[in-house]
């Protein structure tokens, strides 16, 4: 049992501190850099909506309003729209503007692909429906390809937590900023894993046709480019702002669906867990780990409670544990302001540890295709930088984007 309580340990420590800290002391140890320079080639960029038309007026205007002058095309490929983005997609005639029309719903992966297809730049940009691009993001990101090795660049996503629940905003401002932390040390010291799927871009030549239903396209083209030996860089100087679920239930939902995506991925394409991926290391410390440590919790839990009468120490222990379950029950049920700042934290941890729980029972049990899961109607205030490219503060819906 103490075998047990003490291999469950050292596998949460390295899943959340060991594997951060390593990746952290190669970037500084033995950085990889790669060079950038102000190039400016040509851009397609892709967006696939699905029922996206209470933001899409907003998003075009933003797209075609952009300083970059480099942009070929905008590719906004409607996959299944029911809510009237077809027909108002039908009424713009801006010669940018290459709308497509998928008369089925069918996710994500076959927009997405649907929009490489039609792409004919050199550099291909995928972006979301909601978040908004800053002043020189495209003309930073695309800078990024004057090295040759790079093959997929990465933006920085800024969150606007807004005023959401104690451990919504917990994931959404320290949970995301160790997440950044995480993925800028996997991109010095050689690629990342995985990118943030709403401002992304790719070498045309190296985009690969996704799996349909695919939910993670940010984890797969990187890897499949990775793959092909070329880089997946993050650049922290690109910016795009976005807003964060404002309550822990729309963050369950999302974080649900994201870690069923990886499950799905490795189903889909199980040379991901193979050495034919060159990030096999890191991919399994950064993402499989997080997928284990729920049970691990539990593990390492009941061992120290049945310990506990024998030793001081494991007593000790259990009184501890049994502490921060019930502060972190405290922070998703009340938002005490004296001890937000404690129960917040154990409140993200909680959710994030269900939510891959949650995540496995999705993709055992969903019937038809796991993209399914993903229904997004709630809206955020989004409250963007106030030099981004046709920012705005205020309402604004939730991105329907076609998962």
């Amino acid at each position: 049992m103490r075998i047990v309580f003490w291999a469950s340990l050292a596998g949460i420590l390295y899943a959340y501190a060991g594997y951060p800290l390593l990746i952290w002391l190669l970037a500084r140890l033995r950085p990889v850099p790669w060079v950038t320079s102000p190039i400016q080639p040509e851009v397609s960029v892709v967006l696939a909506v699905h029922n996206g038309l209470s933001m899409l007026p907003r998003k075009i205007r933003h797209l075609l309003s952009l300083d970059y002058r480099g942009i070929k095309e905008v590719i906004i490929v409607s996959d299944g729209s029911s809510d009237g983005t077809e027909e108002y997609l039908a009424t713009q005639d801006d010669r940018r503007l290459k709308c497509i029309i998928l008369g089925k719903h069918s996710g994500k992966a076959v927009a997405v692909n649907t929009g490489i297809q039609a792409a004919s730049a050199e550099i291909i940009l995928f972006v979301d429906i909601r978040p908004e691009i800053a002043p020189g993001a495209i003309q930073q990101l695309v800078s990024n390809f004057a090295d040759p090795s790079v093959g997929c660049a990465n933006g920085e996503l800024i969150v606007r937590c807004g005023d959401g629940s104690g451990a919504s905003a917990a994931i959404g401002g320290a949970y995301w900023s160790y997440e950044k932390w995480i993925r800028t040390s996997e991109s010095k010291s050689g690629s990342a894993v995985g990118v943030y799927g709403g401002f992304y871009a790719i070498r045309r030549s190296l985009a690969v046709s996704q799996p349909a239903g695919l939910i993670l396209d940010d984890m797969f083209q990187p890897l499949s480019i990775r793959r092909q030996g070329f880089r997946v860089v993050l650049d922290p100087k690109a910016y795009v702002y976005d807003a964060w679920p404002q309550t822990v239930g729309r963050e369950l939902h999302r974080k649900v669906r994201t870690l069923a995506g990886n499950f799905q991925l490795f189903q889909i394409a199980p040379w991901t867990l193979t050495w034919r991926n060159p990030l096999l290391f890191r991919l399994i410390s950064h993402k499989v780990m997080r997928l284990f440590v729920p049970y691990l919790f539990v593990a390492a839990v009941v061992c120290t409670f049945l310990l506990s009468p024998t030793s001081h120490f494991y007593a000790a222990l259990a009184a501890i544990q049994m502490l921060g379950i019930v502060l972190a029950s405290v922070g998703l049920r009340y938002d005490v302001p004296v001890l937000h700042r404690v129960a917040s934290p154990m409140s993200a941890v909680f959710v994030l540890n269900a939510a891959a729980v949650l995540g496995l029972y999705k993709f055992l049990f969903t019937r038809g295709p796991l993209w399914t899961i993903w229904k997004s109607s709630h809206s955020s205030n989004v409250t963007l930088h106030p030099g981004a490219a046709g920012s705005s503060s205020g309402p604004a819906a939730q991105s329907n984007q076609s998962e």
